[in-house]
């Protein structure tokens, strides 16, 4: 498949959303809500249950799957209280040293004017900066679209998994597109020139790993998340200095 082919897929209908991989991996998961300063944002699904048998905080943003779904969840587009969300609940598992695990598929953040007058970019900037000091351990899994800073406010992490047919941009090839060449149809061209494709992005080293999708089956989650309690049971043996001095030089090195 050409890069632009893995961006059609990555935005799939019928793809799996995240509440469907929490579903699948995390057992008893009780949903938490609000940002205590504003409001509840339904575009990111955040809260608690186990991987394995471990207790872990979950994040994901999340696009819905129906029309109404995708209207309630604002097509996967965070506002500012939904990254206010995820940095009150990445702080509450530090506080009990609970692992966080985020899964990611967004185009972006929303843009709109309420979002902007709450501090939309310095909502995702804390966002980026809790998350690079958490003293616990940090996962994110992009499974779909992994949009501009809408998606790295939950890409702060300790690895960055990606599966197969997934991408993780600065920015959109539509978007890149129109900026640098102003013509709509280098589409292609641009998402071949951002590497945004998971074997791409590997080969960067923006991502640790990319998953083998299976078809979304059954072995697909339980793979998956016996690969997510593995990585988990290796990362809480680190100390919370250790784990922030890693994530440091992981980023640097970009």
């Amino acid at each position: 498949m050409s890069a632009y082919d893995i961006v059609l897929k990555s935005r799939e209908k019928g793809r799996p959303t995240a509440a469907k991989y929490i579903k699948n991996i995390v057992e008893d998961f009780l949903e938490l809500h609000g940002d205590r300063r504003y409001a509840d944002d339904r575009a990111i699904i955040g809260g608690i249950g186990y991987v394995a048998g471990r207790p872990v905080t979950v994040l994901g943003i999340e696009k819905g799957e129906d029309t109404n779904d995708k209207i309630a969840h604002n097509f996967g587009c965070a506002h500012p209280e939904g990254y206010r969300k995820a940095v009150r609940l990445m702080k509450e598992a530090e506080k009990f040293h609970r692992p966080v695990l985020c899964f990611v598929d967004t185009s972006g953040a929303y843009c709109g004017i309420g979002a902007e007058e709450r501090g939309q970019s310095e909502a995702i900037a804390n966002s980026i900066l809790e998350m690079i000091r958490l003293k616990t351990p940090a996962l994110s899994v992009i499974i779909g679209e992994g949009g501009s800073g809408g998606a790295l406010g939950l890409c702060a992490a300790d690895e960055v998994w990606i599966t197969e047919t997934s991408t993780y941009s600065v920015i959109s090839p539509e978007g890149c597109a129109s900026i640098l060449w102003k013509d709509s149809g280098k589409v292609a061209e641009a998402a071949e020139r951002l590497h945004l494709t998971a074997q791409e992005l590997l080969k960067l080293g923006a991502v640790e790993r990319v998953i083998e999708e299976k078809g979304f089956s059954t072995e697909f989650y339980e793979g998956l998340k016996a690969d997510i309690a593995a990585f988990f049971a290796k990362k809480c043996t680190e100390s919370g200095d250790e784990l922030i001095a890693a994530r440091y030089a992981r980023f640097r090195k970009f």
